[in-house]
């Protein structure tokens, strides 16, 4: 699905993106439009799914480490679906190339992410191939979404991914 955006869209984007809590009232007067015309195209922008207000856990200031692991598999969506089922596991990407699953892990345990990475991935008839990075920095705020309700894990890891989240 294309979609256009004009110059108005994107500077009103650009200020919701620096102030996700101002109004439409102040987007307007930002972006010098009228306060229903910004309305109209925030909503617009919702109902495309382009513009989204997300509450989460900054990554760049949480006091985690954080992994990318790239995956070589013949069954992406088998190890997307395991995504799933872990808290630990933040999100997962189709990507192109000969390792086409990446996963972002978080954990305050540096060992505990390794752990969890043998077991689900490493030792995984699934996977042919992983590639581990411990992300070092991040320049920019990344606020993602965070589950900390372990109740629905099935993992036998499980009690170590709780001790290894605790702040």
């Amino acid at each position: 699905m294309t979609h256009q955006l004009d110059e108005v869209d994107r500077n009103i984007i650009k200020v919701v993106q620096a102030q996700p809590t101002i109004t439409q009232t102040d987007i307007a007067k930002q972006v010098d439009r009228s306060q229903p015309t910004v309305g109209m195209r925030v909503e617009r922008l919702r109902k495309m799914g382009l513009l989204q207000f997300q509450a989460g856990l900054n990554l760049r200031v949480a006091d985690l480490f954080l992994t990318l692991l790239e995956i070589e598999t013949n069954h992406a969506q088998e190890i997307l679906k395991l995504v799933k089922t872990c808290p630990l596991m933040i999100n997962a990407f189709r990507l192109s190339g000969s390792k086409n699953v990446g996963i972002i892990l978080a954990s305050k345990d540096m060992k505990y992410l390794d752990k969890m990475i043998n077991h689900h991935f490493r030792n995984n008839p699934l996977v042919k191939s992983c590639l581990m990075n411990f992300i070092t920095e991040i320049l920019e705020d990344l606020v993602l979404p965070m589950e900390f309700d372990f109740d629905n894990c099935g993992c036998p890891l499980k009690d170590l991914c709780i001790k290894s989240w605790n702040f």
